[in-house]
């Protein structure tokens, strides 16, 4: 069953952007993610005192668990979310982030000690290639300027709570933790809209539908998947995952919404799997 915990993993992460794409006209992005984290909470906690679920025991332990939830969520989805709110096409947000596996590359043998192979470094760069092509009919033509910002900062945030995760709390338990990362997350999230924003939402059947999905799927499942493939793998082989996301994406939105799949992006897809196989590959 493990085995299939990656694919799983890049398919549920993928249905974010379409959540985003559904939830975002009806709401402003860090109120939309405020509401998610609270409902995260409050079903974690029940969650996690209903079956007696451990709690760490160290306070350094609850510092490290906390400060890879805002990392992962309050910075990456923070950015992701406001990059698309602002305008910025799915597709070249989704390039940006798509950077995260190499940057990570980078950051594993510094930190982490992990050796990444000249095998690995040619797949992260076959992903990468790949990434582009998909999103390439969608980068579109103009100015980008600072629209970019906040994808960039989601890119950085996610990398580095990666990479946090693994070298500071590799392992805790999934009901408790997050919790433990979610509160901070909300904390800092609720200060952001207070300065920024005036709690927009407008409460329809597809506001209501999109939050339900990324608190129950994404926020519960594919984050749990998350801290599971990180404990159990290296760094860069669970980063290489994230080149999978745009051209499953790409694939969701060609059959929900009829978004324009091309030949390019279909090859394009080919290309990033072959590049994270390569990584993946064990010798």
């Amino acid at each position: 069953m493990q085995r299939f915990y990656p694919l799983l993993f890049v398919f549920l992460w993928s249905t974010g952007f379409i959540g985003a794409k559904l939830g975002l006209p009806h709401a402003e992005p860090l109120s939309f993610l405020l509401t998610r984290y609270g409902l995260v909470i409050a079903l974690m906690l029940i969650i996690a005192l209903a079956t007696r679920a451990p709690w760490p025991e160290k306070r350094r332990d609850w510092l490290h668990i906390g400060i890879s939830g805002v990392l992962v969520h309050a910075v990456y989805l923070g950015g992701v979310f406001v990059a698309i709110k602002q305008g910025l096409p799915a597709g070249v947000t989704a390039l940006v982030v798509g950077m995260q596996p190499l940057l990570t590359a980078f950051g594993a043998g510094w930190l982490l000690g992990e050796r990444v192979s000249a095998r690995q470094w040619a797949g992260l760069g076959l992903g990468f290639v790949g990434v582009g092509m998909v999103v390439s009919a969608k980068l579109g033509d103009g100015a980008l300027g600072p629209m970019l910002i906040p994808a960039v900062v989601a890119l950085l945030g996610i990398t580095a709570g990666t990479l946090y995760q693994k070298r500071f709390c590799p392992k805790f338990d999934l009901r408790t933790g997050s919790v433990i990362q979610f509160v901070p997350t909300a904390i800092i999230t609720a200060m952001a809209v207070a300065m920024f924003e005036d709690y927009r939402i407008v409460w329809n059947g597809q506001f209501m539908f999109a939050l339900g999905w990324l608190v129950l799927v994404l926020s519960l499942g594919a984050i749990s998947l998350l801290n599971l493939l990180i404990r159990s793998g290296s760094a860069v082989n669970v980063a290489a995952l994230f080149y999978l996301t745009p051209p499953t994406t790409a694939l969701i939105a060609y059959f929900i919404f009829g978004e324009n799949l091309t030949l390019i992006a279909a090859f394009g897809m080919l290309v990033a799997v072959s590049g994270v196989y390569l990584v993946a590959k064990t010798k």
